[in-house]
């Protein structure tokens, strides 16, 4: 039963990743960087590919919406801790709260289907390359792109209408740098029990799923370019997998350890941390990581950057 006389909290107290006054300038000024960085480097990358028409293909066209996602999810995050900190509030209201969560939620689950969906698109080019077009055909694309936006907004809605039935009382500090799950599911002084449940249900579907299918795509891979019967052609097909396998373990690497961990081994700590590495460190490191061993995608930029100077001179 609902504890009688209660009024839910109007607004959260973010503690941010430091509660020492001394670390917070050292904290702008990385974050304000990296979040630069991820924002230039991800609009470069969707920039090069939909200029190019060499790109115009179905792992750059995945790429793109990886690299739009990113930017998303950092840009839902970020800013409001370099505001927090530079004005000293570190308030957000309910409805701010709830509402960065949505996106914070629409945006990682967007970011986990498409690093899968890359895969299956790596796998149909080395395991069925004679078939390859015809397989990724626009519609295919448009519907493995379109799908899990559809998704993503359900799946996150549901969330946020079950944390809008919660009651948070007198305590309202949130140890972290933005409205997560988790946190705010501890801070409630009513029954959580089938929040946590769909919690548990949205991650086997969204992180151990698509995780799942990414170690099933890439055994078939392996075995495939086994076969391979030259040591260059193997060379070749591991080359433009290893961009992505980094990818898959920047990201599942922490998401895992946050969201598939027992509670009993989670700290606040644990989970800030895992949080900078998939809402602001991976973000960042995406555009390098896909573009540094990329011939075709570094001359895309070259013509952009090439482009930019001609012009401005």
């Amino acid at each position: 039963m609902e504890p009688q006389n209660q009024t839910s909290a109007s607004e959260f107290i973010l503690l941010g990743l430091s509660e020492k006054p001394e670390h917070e300038p050292v904290l702008f000024s990385l974050f304000l960087c990296m979040y630069v960085i991820t924002v230039v480097g991800n609009l470069l990358i969707i920039l090069a590919i939909s200029s190019d028409s060499h790109l115009h293909t179905p792992m750059y066209f995945f790429l793109a919406n990886l690299s739009l996602v990113d930017f998303c999810l950092a840009t839902n995050t970020i800013p409001k801790m370099l505001v927090n900190i530079q004005i000293r509030n570190k308030s957000i209201s309910y409805p701010c709260c709830l509402t960065q969560m949505y996106f914070f939620h629409f945006f990682g689950i967007m970011d986990s289907v498409l690093i899968a969906v890359m895969a299956y698109d790596r796998f149909v080019a080395i395991c069925h390359p004679l078939h390859y077009s015809t397989i990724m055909s626009p519609r295919l694309c448009g519907l493995l792109v379109g799908g899990p936006w559809v998704y993503s907004c359900f799946i996150s809605l549901t969330h946020i209408l079950l944390m809008a039935r919660l009651v948070f009382c007198a305590k309202n500090e949130l140890p972290h740098y933005f409205c997560d799950l988790t946190p705010l599911l501890r801070l409630s002084c009513t029954d959580t029990t089938v929040n946590k449940i769909f919690v548990l249900i949205v991650a086997g579907m969204v992180i151990a799923t698509p995780f799942v299918c990414i170690l099933a795509s890439y055994a078939r891979i392996i075995v495939a370019i086994m076969k391979v019967p030259s040591a260059g052609g193997r060379k070749k097909a591991f080359s433009t997998c290893s961009s992505h396998l980094s990818v898959v373990a920047l990201f599942y690497g922490t998401t895992i350890g946050v969201y598939l961990c027992p509670s009993s081994v989670r700290t606040a700590v644990k989970e800030k941390a895992s949080a900078v590495m998939y809402t602001a460190v991976t973000p960042m490191l995406n555009p390098f990581i896909y573009s540094l061993r990329n011939r075709d995608l570094k001359g895309a930029l070259k013509k952009i950057i090439n482009r930019k100077i001609s012009t401005s001179s």
